[in-house]
């Protein structure tokens, strides 16, 4: 009898073993399935949700997303406007310290193929020399390229909801696909995927262009910042922003069904964010709080450290390094960006540095360090008044009509503060008493410690990131294209290697290669030559050269 009953018990843990085994199994499966990555990305807005505290706006899809996500508090562009921040984005680099930080060197919203890109000689901008600058594209060094053809690289599908505002024209290289009706759903069956959803309901233009649609937030619920007086206009497209917003929130929303009905949600990091601070004056183009401070929200697919608040100092920049983290990807050791998550996280930041250069035809030069609570600002060109004129920001109707009262002098207090004639060479702002920056404590005794911190830090920054932002426009442009001219990227060559394989070469430094074989021949989509390639017997195959900032190669072909 007790052999029989310890036959049993032997039977029975062989079986938990065995069922134990089976879990692991399953859940090792689980664990090793590829990851992928959703950034939905607006412009032109700071923390404003319902999730940072305001009660408002009407966010409840961005909402969920914090409660189910981390929020962070401490988030900066590098730049208070588009081209120069996304420049960074991209890049993992500095805009500032690779000659990026003027807005906007051309035409590059969104993809063009390499013969559709053409530079005007004159689009009416005037260096801080006096020199006439045409559009033109920022060259990076050879080893700074996009990051997601790290990506590519490592077999994710890599597509753009339309938006490339990089200063440069996105290389074909960079994306398998971008289009204005690309999805995440685009992606072959069994690939991981990298997909970018912009929005531009949040974009300052849409408070003009929208102006005809109806409000959702009522003109008299609005917050108005102490710097803008409080008029008719100005509640009007406060309200149109905020509803702007709230449209935004409804786009999100169905997005995040349609990775739910496909069963992605669990299986998705989701990142929110905004390019920059907000839309209107004082905010957008500023180095300041409102300038720079922007909503990030990471959500993981189990949903780890839900409603977490993250106070830490964080960069627009350290996004692209924190996707790669993540996966498991080590990021490049040149970037400035920082990986905040995943397996190569890295060390917070202590501060953040801001800047402000060419805007459209305005010229200007500002740079500002941030630690969450104070706030350094620099202005190199103090004999420029603050709120400078801007013929695209002032279609906004309530901008207009605030500069004309300040002309006629009916502005008062922090209303006036900001349309200061002439600029203090220094600005120092304590966010925790005076959240609207309107309160200059430089010559203030009692933070002279923290100014000084401040002020040596900025300092050390720039010289560690040689800040082209005092070198004239011109000079900029003339280094990237010697007497003016775009540099073209060496055509592709074909060789075989002791393997049979085709192998694919450049002779510039620094160029990436696309190919396409067979029926992909003639299309818009490249794949990224990374190895060497194994063709079927009669395959033709085309190739394609780009390096940021230079012409394409002419393709060339090869039939095997």
């Amino acid at each position: 009898m007790l052999n029989y009953i310890i036959k049993m018990l032997k039977t029975h843990i062989y079986f938990c073993i065995f069922l134990f085994m089976i879990s692991c199994s399953n859940h090792s499966e689980k664990i090793k399935k590829p990851l992928n990555v959703v950034w939905i990305s607006c412009e032109d807005m700071g923390p404003i949700l319902g999730s940072y505290g305001n009660q408002i706006i009407k966010t409840p899809n961005l909402d969920k997303l914090a409660s189910e996500g981390v929020r962070y508090t401490n988030a900066y562009s590098t730049v208070g406007v588009c081209a120069p921040s996304r420049f960074s984005i991209i890049t993992g680099m500095y805009s500032a310290r690779l000659g990026a930080n003027n807005m906007r060197t051309g035409d590059y919203h969104n993809y063009k193929n390499p013969e559709e890109v053409s530079h005007k000689k004159n689009i009416g901008v005037i260096d801080k020399a006096g020199f006439n600058i045409p559009e033109y594209e920022v060259v990076t060094p050879p080893h700074v390229k996009p990051f997601t053809e790290i990506l590519r690289k490592e077999g994710y599908y890599c597509a753009n909801n339309f938006k490339c505002d990089y200063q440069f024209n996105a290389p074909f290289t960079a994306w398998d696909e971008v289009s204005s009706t690309v999805s995440f759903r685009d992606a072959p069956n069994g690939m991981p995927f990298f997909y970018v959803w912009n929005t531009l309901l949040t974009h300052e233009s849409r408070i003009w262009e929208r102006s005809n649609k109806p409000l959702t937030v009522s003109p008299q619920d609005v917050i108005i910042p102490s710097y803008f007086a409080d008029i008719p206009e100005v509640r009007k497209d406060i309200a149109r922003k905020y509803s702007n917003i709230e449209a935004m929130d409804r786009k999100v929303g169905e997005l995040m069904d349609q990775l739910e009905s496909d069963g992605l949600l669990e299986n998705t990091i989701i990142m929110f964010w905004s390019d920059h601070g907000g839309n209107l004056l004082r905010q957008k183009r500023a180095v300041g709080n409102s300038g720079l401070n922007v909503p990030l929200i990471i959500r993981y697919p189990d949903k780890k450290n839900a409603g977490k608040v993250d106070d830490r100092i964080v960069s627009l920049m350290d996004l692209g390094p924190t996707v790669l983290s993540l996966l498991n990807i080590k990021p490049p050791n040149h970037y400035d960006g920082k990986a905040i998550a995943g397996r190569y996280e890295q060390e917070p930041r202590k501060y953040a540095f801001g800047t402000a250069d060419r805007f459209d035809e305005s010229t200007d030069m500002q740079r500002s360090v941030l630690d969450g609570r104070y706030v350094y600002i620099k202005n190199f060109m103090p004999e420029l008044p603050l709120i400078y004129r801007n013929k695209y920001r002032e279609r906004i109707p309530m901008n207009s009509k605030l500069i004309d009262m300040d002309s006629k002098g009916k502005l008062q207090g922090d209303a006036a503060y900001i349309f200061m004639k002439i600029k203090p060479v220094e600005e120092f702002y304590d966010l925790k008493f005076d959240p609207y920056e309107v309160d200059n404590l430089i010559d203030n005794p009692s933070y002279s410690t923290k100014i000084d911190q401040l002020r040596s830090e900025l300092k050390r920054w720039q010289k560690e990131i040689d800040d082209k932002g005092f070198i004239p426009e011109n000079e900029i442009v003339k280094s990237f294209w010697p007497n003016m001219i775009q540099p073209a990227t060496e055509n592709v060559t074909f060789s075989t290697n002791n393997q049979g394989k085709l192998e694919l070469n450049s002779a510039t430094d620094g160029a990436s290669i696309g190919f396409q074989i067979d029926n992909k021949i003639g299309t818009e989509n490249w794949d990224l030559y990374h190895k060497p390639i194994q063709l079927n017997k009669d395959q033709k195959i085309a190739a394609r050269a780009i390096r940021i900032g230079f012409k394409a190669s002419q393709i060339t072909s090869k039939l095997n």
